[in-house]
């Protein structure tokens, strides 16, 4: 009888302004996979800092996946995505938009900019958990990850 090795840890930026989505993440994160590593910056500067290494960000890891929300400060989610997708150092991190809006114009222009996921946030606090942790469980269980 075979066992399937645990998944490998998984780094995770959240580009998330929004401290209340940030806590519900970390505790959908912190409740489902402990392996994981979760690290947050707060607008789209900050992201393409976190990912160019640049200011307080020299040591920063590779993420493994992305969540985005779209509705940032400074640069926002649609400018981050489009510059995290035609970087070819960049282009091959999973990028999942995590975002209140609903609008089929938001969905549609990141599917063109080439999010690999769109996912809405729920309003109420178990069902966003619950999605978060779907996230999590497909990127980390079932998605093989491109480790660069």
């Amino acid at each position: 009888m075979s066992t399937t090795p645990p998944p490998e840890p998984v780094e995770v930026l959240l580009v998330e302004d929004d401290a209340g989505d940030e806590l519900m993440t970390r505790e959908a994160f912190e409740d489902n996979k402990i392996g994981n590593t979760l690290h947050v910056v707060r607008d789209g500067l900050e992201a393409l800092d976190f990912l160019y290494r640049r200011g307080e960000h020299t040591r920063a890891v590779r993420p493994d996946l992305i969540l985005l929300d779209l509705n940032l400060p400074k640069y926002d989610g649609r400018q981050v995505l489009e510059k995290i997708k035609s970087d070819p150092e960049l282009k091959h991190i999973p990028v999942v938009v995590l975002t209140t809006s609903a609008a089929e114009e938001d969905i549609l222009r990141s599917y063109k900019l080439h999010a690999n996921a769109y996912v809405t946030k729920p309003v109420d606090l178990e069902q966003f958990i619950r999605a978060i942790r779907q996230i999590d469980d497909f990127f980390v269980t079932v998605v093989k990850l491109p480790k660069a």
